[in-house]
Protein backbone atom coordinates (compact mmCIF):
# COMPACT_ATOMS: atom_id res chain seq x y z
CA UNK A 1 0.00 0.00 0.00
CA UNK A 2 1.12 3.44 -1.14
CA UNK A 3 2.40 6.04 1.63
CA UNK A 4 0.27 9.42 2.13
CA UNK A 5 2.25 11.84 2.80
CA UNK A 6 1.02 14.99 4.85
CA UNK A 7 1.13 18.26 3.02
CA UNK A 8 4.02 20.46 4.64
CA UNK A 9 1.77 23.13 4.30
CA UNK A 10 -2.03 23.25 3.15
CA UNK A 11 -4.00 26.39 2.51
CA UNK A 12 -8.11 25.70 2.36
CA UNK A 13 -10.35 27.45 1.26
CA UNK A 14 -9.08 30.87 1.71
CA UNK A 15 -10.78 34.22 1.37
CA UNK A 16 -9.86 37.89 1.73
CA UNK A 17 -11.61 40.82 1.02
CA UNK A 18 -10.83 44.40 0.47
CA UNK A 19 -13.34 47.16 0.81
CA UNK A 20 -16.02 44.74 -0.13
CA UNK A 21 -14.17 42.84 -3.11
CA UNK A 22 -12.68 39.43 -2.69
CA UNK A 23 -9.21 39.67 -3.69
CA UNK A 24 -8.85 35.46 -3.31
CA UNK A 25 -12.21 33.44 -2.63
CA UNK A 26 -12.21 29.98 -1.72
CA UNK A 27 -8.55 28.95 -2.74
CA UNK A 28 -6.64 26.16 -1.78
CA UNK A 29 -3.04 25.01 -2.58
CA UNK A 30 -0.85 23.17 -0.90
CA UNK A 31 3.46 22.39 -0.69
CA UNK A 32 5.24 19.04 -0.08
CA UNK A 33 8.45 19.08 1.37
CA UNK A 34 11.38 19.07 -1.19
CA UNK A 35 8.50 20.53 -3.75
CA UNK A 36 8.64 23.23 -5.84
CA UNK A 37 5.09 24.98 -6.71
CA UNK A 38 4.42 27.88 -9.12
CA UNK A 39 2.08 30.07 -8.70
CA UNK A 40 0.82 31.81 -12.07
CA UNK A 41 -1.64 34.51 -12.92
CA UNK A 42 -2.19 38.49 -14.71
CA UNK A 43 -1.27 40.84 -11.76
CA UNK A 44 -4.61 41.17 -9.83
CA UNK A 45 -5.40 37.84 -9.80
CA UNK A 46 -4.92 36.75 -6.26
CA UNK A 47 -1.35 34.91 -6.48
CA UNK A 48 0.62 37.16 -4.19
CA UNK A 49 -2.45 38.42 -2.17
CA UNK A 50 -2.85 34.32 -1.19
CA UNK A 51 0.82 34.26 -0.78
CA UNK A 52 0.76 37.29 1.84
CA UNK A 53 -1.91 35.98 3.98
CA UNK A 54 0.56 32.93 4.11
CA UNK A 55 3.66 35.28 5.12
CA UNK A 56 1.38 37.06 7.61
CA UNK A 57 1.27 40.67 5.51
CA UNK A 58 -2.44 39.94 5.56
CA UNK A 59 -4.70 38.25 7.63
CA UNK A 60 -7.60 36.12 6.06
CA UNK A 61 -11.48 36.76 6.33
CA UNK A 62 -12.12 32.45 5.95
CA UNK A 63 -10.16 29.55 5.43
CA UNK A 64 -7.51 27.28 7.15
CA UNK A 65 -3.69 26.97 7.15
CA UNK A 66 -2.02 23.82 7.97
CA UNK A 67 1.56 22.80 8.72
CA UNK A 68 2.14 19.28 8.88
CA UNK A 69 -1.38 18.57 9.05
CA UNK A 70 -1.88 20.85 11.97
CA UNK A 71 -3.92 24.17 11.94
CA UNK A 72 -1.95 26.65 12.61
CA UNK A 73 -2.52 30.82 13.50
CA UNK A 74 -0.84 33.38 11.15
CA UNK A 75 -1.68 36.72 11.78
CA UNK A 76 1.38 38.36 11.45
CA UNK A 77 4.83 38.16 9.78
CA UNK A 78 6.39 37.21 13.34
CA UNK A 79 3.73 34.50 13.50
CA UNK A 80 5.23 33.45 9.89
CA UNK A 81 8.66 33.49 11.00
CA UNK A 82 8.17 31.33 13.92
CA UNK A 83 6.50 28.56 11.80
CA UNK A 84 9.68 28.45 9.61
CA UNK A 85 7.75 30.44 6.73
CA UNK A 86 10.09 32.93 4.97
CA UNK A 87 9.40 35.28 1.86
CA UNK A 88 11.98 36.41 -0.15
CA UNK A 89 11.13 39.34 -2.11
CA UNK A 90 11.95 40.56 -5.63
CA UNK A 91 14.29 43.28 -3.94
CA UNK A 92 15.64 40.64 -1.50
CA UNK A 93 15.52 43.60 0.91
CA UNK A 94 19.46 43.60 1.03
CA UNK A 95 21.71 46.22 3.22
CA UNK A 96 23.57 47.03 0.12
CA UNK A 97 25.86 48.87 2.17
CA UNK A 98 27.49 45.78 3.99
CA UNK A 99 28.48 42.66 3.23
CA UNK A 100 26.88 38.73 3.52
CA UNK A 101 27.88 37.94 7.37
CA UNK A 102 25.48 41.70 8.31
CA UNK A 103 22.95 41.07 6.16
CA UNK A 104 22.65 37.67 7.36
CA UNK A 105 22.18 38.33 11.15
CA UNK A 106 20.63 41.70 10.38
CA UNK A 107 18.66 42.35 13.57
CA UNK A 108 19.79 39.42 15.15
CA UNK A 109 23.33 40.39 15.41
CA UNK A 110 25.95 38.27 17.58
CA UNK A 111 27.67 39.58 20.64
CA UNK A 112 30.39 39.36 22.51
CA UNK A 113 30.74 39.21 26.81
CA UNK A 114 31.32 42.92 26.19
CA UNK A 115 28.04 43.63 24.14
CA UNK A 116 30.15 44.66 20.61
CA UNK A 117 29.27 43.03 17.29
CA UNK A 118 30.68 39.15 17.10
CA UNK A 119 32.15 39.80 13.73
CA UNK A 120 34.35 37.16 14.00
CA UNK A 121 31.49 34.79 14.91
CA UNK A 122 28.65 36.03 12.33
CA UNK A 123 31.13 35.26 9.43
CA UNK A 124 32.36 31.94 10.60
CA UNK A 125 28.75 31.30 10.65
CA UNK A 126 27.68 32.47 7.28
CA UNK A 127 30.98 30.87 5.69
CA UNK A 128 29.54 27.95 7.09
CA UNK A 129 25.75 28.37 5.78
CA UNK A 130 26.86 29.17 1.94
CA UNK A 131 29.06 26.30 1.80
CA UNK A 132 25.93 24.45 1.85
CA UNK A 133 24.09 26.75 -0.25
CA UNK A 134 26.66 27.72 -3.01
CA UNK A 135 29.81 26.41 -2.10
CA UNK A 136 31.51 28.73 -5.29
CA UNK A 137 30.83 32.35 -3.66
CA UNK A 138 33.78 33.51 -2.17
CA UNK A 139 32.94 37.41 -1.51
CA UNK A 140 32.31 37.59 2.04
CA UNK A 141 34.35 41.00 2.73
CA UNK A 142 32.25 43.14 0.31
CA UNK A 143 29.46 45.21 0.75
CA UNK A 144 26.33 43.04 -0.98
CA UNK A 145 25.86 45.95 -3.51
CA UNK A 146 29.07 44.98 -5.42
CA UNK A 147 27.89 41.31 -5.99
CA UNK A 148 26.15 40.02 -8.93
CA UNK A 149 22.28 38.98 -8.80
CA UNK A 150 22.56 35.21 -8.13
CA UNK A 151 25.14 35.73 -5.24
CA UNK A 152 22.68 38.70 -4.14
CA UNK A 153 20.23 36.03 -4.09
CA UNK A 154 22.25 33.57 -2.20
CA UNK A 155 22.57 35.90 0.30
CA UNK A 156 19.55 36.45 0.78
CA UNK A 157 18.66 32.58 0.42
CA UNK A 158 21.18 31.82 3.25
CA UNK A 159 19.73 34.61 5.80
CA UNK A 160 16.21 32.91 5.34
CA UNK A 161 17.55 29.07 5.93
CA UNK A 162 19.81 30.27 8.49
CA UNK A 163 17.53 30.38 10.56
CA UNK A 164 15.01 27.45 10.08
CA UNK A 165 12.88 28.12 7.22
CA UNK A 166 11.32 25.49 6.33
CA UNK A 167 8.85 26.85 3.53
CA UNK A 168 10.18 30.04 1.34
CA UNK A 169 8.29 32.13 -0.67
CA UNK A 170 10.16 33.35 -3.76
CA UNK A 171 9.32 36.33 -5.24
CA UNK A 172 10.37 36.36 -9.16
CA UNK A 173 13.46 35.07 -8.29
CA UNK A 174 15.04 35.50 -11.30
CA UNK A 175 13.62 38.55 -12.97
CA UNK A 176 16.20 40.93 -14.62
CA UNK A 177 19.04 38.50 -14.44
CA UNK A 178 21.06 37.16 -17.05
CA UNK A 179 21.10 33.32 -18.27
CA UNK A 180 24.48 32.26 -16.01
CA UNK A 181 22.71 34.09 -13.36
CA UNK A 182 19.57 32.23 -14.21
CA UNK A 183 20.92 28.83 -14.17
CA UNK A 184 22.87 29.53 -10.67
CA UNK A 185 19.64 30.19 -9.07
CA UNK A 186 18.31 27.14 -10.09
CA UNK A 187 20.85 25.50 -8.68
CA UNK A 188 20.10 27.09 -5.53
CA UNK A 189 16.69 26.07 -5.62
CA UNK A 190 17.75 22.19 -6.34
CA UNK A 191 20.04 22.40 -3.18
CA UNK A 192 16.89 23.89 -1.20
CA UNK A 193 15.13 21.14 -2.60
CA UNK A 194 17.23 18.52 -1.35
CA UNK A 195 17.23 19.71 1.92
CA UNK A 196 13.59 18.99 2.10
CA UNK A 197 12.77 22.86 2.09
CA UNK A 198 9.29 23.15 -0.01
CA UNK A 199 8.86 26.77 -1.87
CA UNK A 200 6.00 28.37 -3.62
CA UNK A 201 7.62 30.35 -6.44
CA UNK A 202 5.35 33.61 -7.82
CA UNK A 203 6.35 34.14 -11.28
CA UNK A 204 5.17 36.00 -14.30
CA UNK A 205 7.55 33.68 -16.26
CA UNK A 206 6.19 30.06 -17.74
CA UNK A 207 9.76 28.75 -18.63
CA UNK A 208 10.75 29.80 -14.91
CA UNK A 209 7.71 27.50 -13.79
CA UNK A 210 8.32 24.96 -16.50
CA UNK A 211 12.18 24.91 -15.46
CA UNK A 212 11.99 25.18 -12.05
CA UNK A 213 8.43 23.68 -10.56
CA UNK A 214 7.33 20.44 -10.00
CA UNK A 215 3.74 21.82 -9.80
CA UNK A 216 1.80 24.59 -11.28
CA UNK A 217 -1.23 26.55 -9.78
CA UNK A 218 -2.95 29.14 -11.88
CA UNK A 219 -5.04 31.88 -10.62
CA UNK A 220 -7.66 34.30 -12.26
CA UNK A 221 -10.12 36.72 -10.71
CA UNK A 222 -9.23 35.65 -6.90
CA UNK A 223 -9.67 32.07 -7.57
CA UNK A 224 -7.83 28.89 -8.43
CA UNK A 225 -8.41 27.92 -12.30
CA UNK A 226 -6.32 24.81 -11.78
CA UNK A 227 -3.02 22.46 -10.87
CA UNK A 228 -1.05 20.10 -12.52
CA UNK A 229 2.07 18.35 -12.04
CA UNK A 230 4.38 20.67 -14.99
CA UNK A 231 5.02 17.13 -16.73
CA UNK A 232 1.59 16.84 -17.58
CA UNK A 233 0.69 20.09 -19.26
CA UNK A 234 2.89 22.14 -21.57
CA UNK A 235 2.68 25.83 -22.21
CA UNK A 236 -0.21 26.56 -24.16
CA UNK A 237 -2.11 24.65 -22.17
CA UNK A 238 -1.13 26.56 -18.76
CA UNK A 239 -1.47 29.86 -20.93
CA UNK A 240 -5.10 28.66 -21.67
CA UNK A 241 -5.72 28.51 -17.76
CA UNK A 242 -4.11 32.01 -17.02
CA UNK A 243 -5.74 33.73 -20.16
CA UNK A 244 -9.22 32.36 -20.26
CA UNK A 245 -9.46 30.10 -17.37
CA UNK A 246 -9.66 27.14 -19.77
CA UNK A 247 -7.86 23.82 -17.99
CA UNK A 248 -5.98 21.62 -20.66
CA UNK A 249 -6.34 17.72 -20.23
CA UNK A 250 -3.90 16.65 -17.45
CA UNK A 251 -4.95 19.43 -15.20
CA UNK A 252 -7.07 19.28 -12.28
CA UNK A 253 -9.94 21.98 -12.52
CA UNK A 254 -10.26 24.77 -9.71
CA UNK A 255 -13.62 26.78 -8.39
CA UNK A 256 -12.39 29.50 -11.23
CA UNK A 257 -12.32 27.19 -14.54
CA UNK A 258 -13.95 27.72 -17.07
CA UNK A 259 -17.21 25.31 -17.62
CA UNK A 260 -18.02 24.26 -20.87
Amino acid sequence: MAEVKTPLIEMRDISIAFGGIKAVDRASVDLYPGEVVGLLGHNGAGKSTLIKVLSGAYKRDEGQILINGSEVTINNPRDAKALGIETIYQTLALADNVDAAANLYLGRELRTRMGTLDDVAMEAETRKVMKRLNPNFRRFKEPVMKLSGGQRQSVAIARAIHFNARILIMDEPTAALGPQETAQVGELIKQLKADGIGIFLISHDLHDVFDLADRLTVMKNGRVVGSAHVKDVDHDGVLGMIIAGKVPRGATPGPGALVG
